[in-house]
């Protein structure tokens, strides 16, 4: 049949019993599933959106099942899809492997994992080091981003979610600690000086956006409630996209944030940031570890892991 005929022919059974899908063009629906997007997919094959449809379909017809369902302005996989999804990930990872090894060369030993970017930068990186000198062939690649990626569709082995106790599932990282920190200079200023909670008047908030209809003050209320105050007043507020970027402006001595423990920990112990005010208070929230069925097959993953659960373990003993 040729392509161009592809898009109206009717689906129908192979022709012999066993036989495969064109074998150049399982790339595409690889990519096409991943993405449940055939505009997406042909981006990144350099192919454009109607040689991927067309693709598909021919690849259809071969099996003798649809394996999308078209939907108005949206792509979803029928269970054969999901069922075809699994197998073709599966057989081109062990192509890619093979290959490497028919080459001579070592495959690739990668971990990728996904994060926010609060706890890529303020908690992980400062301690990758430790990781990467005691496993010098093992390669991270990190995905710090505050959109919930399907592990899966990403080809992500990992993430390590920011979510309330209530829904993590199994033993979190840590728990999260909340209080205000700020700078040394700033926490001891001459005019101003952070004494006490109503000292917050005088100072700039140094607050991250959230999302629409959440008070830009919302992290502060587990310790708002523990000191018992009515509500939070400062002088001005300054927001920022990160968190991270919060910290920054702390660090620099611009205002006062609310310090997310253990995030903080190694700033709090070189002093670049203290806490004002003594008593933290729990957030009811932590860092839980979700593991995808890629990583699950992935021994360096679970090395990693197990490294990740060792540090925060580490700290909690300190």
């Amino acid at each position: 049949m040729h392509p161009e005929n592809a898009k109206t022919a009717p689906l129908r059974p192979p022709s012999g019993r066993g036989e495969l899908p064109p074998l150049d063009l399982l790339r595409t629906f690889e990519a096409a599933a991943r993405h449940l997007s055939f505009t997406v997919a042909g981006q990144e094959l350099f192919l454009t959106q109607s040689a991927v449809s067309r693709q598909i379909q021919q690849v259809e017809a071969s099996v003798g099942v649809a394996l999308f369902e078209r939907r108005h302005r949206a792509l979803a996989l029928t269970e054969p899809g999901r069922v075809m999804q699994r197998a073709v990930v599966e057989c081109l990872e062990r192509l890619r492997d093979a290959t490497a090894r028919a080459r001579g060369i070592q495959a690739l030993r990668q971990v990728s994992m996904t994060c926010t970017p609060g706890f890529a930068s303020l908690w992980l990186i400062p301690r990758l080091a430790r990781f990467t000198s005691s496993h010098p062939a093992i390669g991270v690649r990190i995905s710090a981003t505050t959109d919930l990626l399907d592990l899966q569709r990403s080809q992500v082995d990992l993430a390590v979610r920011f979510c309330p106790t209530r829904d993590g599932a199994g033993p979190p990282l840590f728990e999260e600690l909340v209080l205000p920190v700020c700078s040394p200079k700033l926490a001891a200023d001459r005019a101003y000086p952070l004494k006490k909670p109503a000292d917050l008047a005088h100072h700039t908030l140094l607050a991250v956006d959230m999302p629409q209809g959440m008070a830009v003050t919302v992290d502060w209320e587990p310790w708002i409630q523990v000191m018992g105050l009515g509500e939070l007043r400062m002088k001005n507020t300054m927001r920022f996209t990160q968190y991270a970027d919060a910290i920054a402006a702390a660090v620099a001595g611009q205002g006062v944030a609310i310090g997310r423990m253990p995030l903080l920990a190694q700033l709090m112990q070189d002093k670049r940031l203290v806490a004002p005010f003594s008593g933290g208070a729990a957030s009811r929230r932590g860092y839980y570890v979700v593991m995808g069925v890629r990583g699950q097959r992935n021994a360096d993953a679970l090395e990693f892991v197990a490294w990740l659960r060792a540090e925060a373990q580490a700290e909690r003993t300190v």
